[in-house]
């Protein structure tokens, strides 16, 4: 009996210990952003793949989509690009040359997450995509995939 009593207590603080550590750590997963007030889609991966790949234009009630991306090199891109389309964005430059010749422009590059969150924000119909730990009140988070990069602040 001595000996289990101890050991209670000491499962009992891991249990404690793990919560507060999870608790502060940041949130590292990826959320797909609107305008708060836009028309919210219900979207799944491939109506996604098929907006950032400019095959879907217009949503359910006929407003236009404008996705935009983040630098190729960006590691948030490169995950975004992963788990969305199962390639990284170099993969994806001989689908978008031949989009071009059928007169299909790629979505918007902008240079940060920052960005992404004012073109969203102020841009009706733009969806873009930023880690987790940075949405504020300017955006709505319409879904959230996981394995983003660290949070930049």
């Amino acid at each position: 009996m001595h000996f289990i009593l101890p050991r209670l207590w000491l499962l009992a603080l891991l249990m404690f210990c793990r919560i507060i550590l999870a608790a502060g750590m940041p949130d590292t997963g990826i959320a797909v952003i609107m305008a708060p007030g836009a028309a919210q889609p219900k979207l799944d991966r491939d109506d996604l793949a098929l907006i950032f790949k400019r095959k879907k234009r217009f949503g359910d009630e006929g407003q236009h989509i404008q996705p935009v991306n983040l630098s190729a090199i960006h590691p948030l891109r490169r995950a975004f690009s992963m788990q969305i389309f199962g390639r990284n964005p170099e993969e994806l430059e001989d689908y978008w040359r031949d989009m071009y010749f059928h007169g299909v422009q790629p979505p918007y590059v902008l240079a940060s997450e920052e960005a992404v969150i004012r073109f969203v924000a102020a841009t009706p119909g733009a969806i873009g995509y930023v880690s987790q730990c940075l949405v504020d009140h300017r955006v709505s988070v319409v879904m959230r995939l996981d394995n983003g990069s660290a949070c930049p602040r």
